[in-house]
């Protein structure tokens, strides 16, 4: 009887890999190393120190998690770290390290926020030989030393320019001063800013760059199309697009509310879907991105957070519904399409006034996006004034031009009926007119109003003071009559209670005592006599 053995992947034969993971390779179906595998495993399976560069979705978690399970099964101590900026990129890793390390007999802990620290430490204490974690938590457990990293002898930084762009730099700092210096490292991204170069430069020794891609260069069979329409069409543009096409979306916005808002709005079209983003706890992440892969979510809306931590495979479309902050993660949201070699398409929406925006995505990708136009839908092009919202106020319109150095006329109050401007009375002068001798009254000439009382300033302009009395003023207040408030109602007629006799309380039963008559002299003849009575009571 012949017994058939399985024939190991081809591929992946002439790369120094381990004949055990040569056989998981073939049992997941690994038939052919993608460009960045075939590159950088023998390099990392020698133990030297590499940044790699190559475009989202060709394979990079492979291309690291191989060569550091076979060194870290062929020293037989020491530990792996892989530090990454996001949770769904932590639980992605860890997803395709375990098909993996159970072969090499190595167990493997996650450590992410929004999980349990008490459970963190107990998967801590069983001795995992590798270790996945974003950096805030990671930093927590070193403080509280329930995990040590001094015996770390791989370390992997995945999507290093991601987490510089979050600000985890002073993080990074702390966990590579906290490693022992004899280790390998090893950077993997789809871009590599000066930031990660001078990183590589301070830690790394004699770094090989292994550069499959052009940084910022997008996925091959990624057809990319541009739709320019107003900010108010762009709901009505997604209702035409969701009808067009019937497989999975993936759907990216810039800000969390705004993805709340969205996917609201698609609910209501009406199609399934589910949103991700930095405000949702953990588990609702985890729900959201299982329905999405099962199919019970057919659309899923996401912030750039999550833009690299989102591996499914068969996503037939991707919506860029606003433009990225950074013209580089325009690269990582189109890569969530057409990965490992199948086909894909990314739609992005432009408003009229992002002409720039997409020129700097076009000038990165070095390719021009197809402008594409629905007739259903009023599209628009750069340069063209938005058209206003719906329910928006219209603009005021603009002021009548006045030469510099002239006021504009003030319209006086409106005058009341029966109301006369002061001095207009028969047989009164005008203020300010020339008296009988030809000179203006001055300063001197005024008579003084004893009445309101000179610290009070001049009476106001309106009716004379006579008619005031006894009359409510502008407010409905008679200043002449106790309460001051004039209604029609008689809840104010009636008397208040502090008007009437008071009761007379504790305070007031209480026999005032006598004052003392204050005494004279200056301070030092009172202190004498102070002195002085202080030393007859002794």
């Amino acid at each position: 009887m012949t017994e058939t053995t399985p024939t190991p992947a081809a591929g992946f034969y002439g790369l120094g890999i381990a004949p055990k993971l040569l056989e998981a390779l073939d049992k997941l179906n690994f038939k052919t190393p993608t460009p960045i595998q075939h590159k950088a495993i023998p390099p990392a399976s020698e133990g030297k120190d590499m940044v790699g560069i190559a475009q989202t979705g060709t394979g990079k978690t492979i291309a690291f998690a191989i060569p550091m399970i076979q060194r870290l099964a062929a020293t037989g101590q020491g530990k792996g770290l892989v530090v990454v900026p996001t949770r769904e990129l932590a639980l992605q890793v860890a997803e395709v390290v375990r098909q993996f390390s159970p072969l090499m007999g190595m167990g493997c802990a996650v450590i992410i926020g929004g999980e349990s620290m008490n459970r963190q430490t107990a998967e801590l204490r069983k001795g995992p030989r590798i270790i996945i974690a974003t950096p805030g938590r990671l930093i927590d457990h070193v403080a509280q030393r329930t995990v040590s990293l001094s015996d770390v002898r791989v370390l992997v930084l995945d999507e290093a320019d991601r987490m510089f762009d979050m600000g985890f730099a002073p993080q990074i700092e702390k966990i590579v001063a906290a490693l022992p210096r004899e280790r390998q490292t090893m950077l993997f991204s789809a871009t590599m800013p000066d930031p990660i170069m001078k990183l590589a430069s301070r830690h790394m020794k004699l770094p090989l760059r292994i550069e499959v891609a052009r940084p910022g260069t997008a996925a091959e069979r990624v057809e990319q199309e541009l739709f320019i329409v107003d900010r108010s069409e762009k709901t009505a543009l997604l209702a035409k697009l969701l009808d067009k096409y019937w497989g999975s979306v993936l759907l990216f916005v810039r800000t969390k509310h705004n993805a709340k808002k969205i996917a609201r709005a698609i609910r209501e079209m009406p199609h399934s879907a589910s949103e991700i983003h930095s405000n949702r706890s953990l588990s609702q992440r985890k729900e959201a991105l299982e329905g999405f892969k099962s199919g019970k979510y057919r659309v899923l809306v996401a912030t750039d957070i999550a833009a690299r931590g989102i591996d499914v495979t068969g996503i037939e479309l991707v919506i860029n519904y606003d433009l990225p902050d950074e013209d580089e993660n325009y690269v990582h949201r189109i890569g969530r399409t057409g990965r490992a070699g199948q086909p894909g398409r990314a739609i992005t929406f432009a408003a009229p006034d992002q002409g720039a925006d997409v020129r700097n995505i076009e000038r990165l990708i070095r390719m021009p996006l197809t402008r594409i136009k629905l007739p259903d839908v009023a599209s628009a092009d750069f340069g063209a004034p938005e058209a206003p919202r719906p329910g928006a106020r219209p603009a005021p319109a603009p002021a009548p031009h006045q030469p510099r150095g002239e006021r504009p006329r003030q319209q006086g109050r409106p005058q009341r009926p029966g109301q006369q401007r002061q001095g207009s009375q028969r047989g009164q002068p005008r203020q300010g007119a020339p008296r009988g001798d030809g000179r203006r009254p001055g300063p001197s000439d005024r008579k003084p109003d004893f009445s309101r009382g000179e610290s009070r300033g001049p009476a106001r302009r309106g009716r004379p003071q006579a008619e005031r009395a006894g009359q409510p003023n502008r407010y409905g207040v008679n200043p002449d009559r106790k309460g001051g408030i004039v209604s029609l109602s008689p809840y104010f007629d009636e008397p208040r209670r502090h008007d009437g006799p008071r009761r007379q309380g504790r305070q007031d039963a209480r026999q005032p005592e006598p004052q003392k008559p204050p005494q004279g002299g200056n301070w030092f003849t009172r202190f004498l006599k102070k002195k002085k009575t202080d030393y007859k009571n002794e």
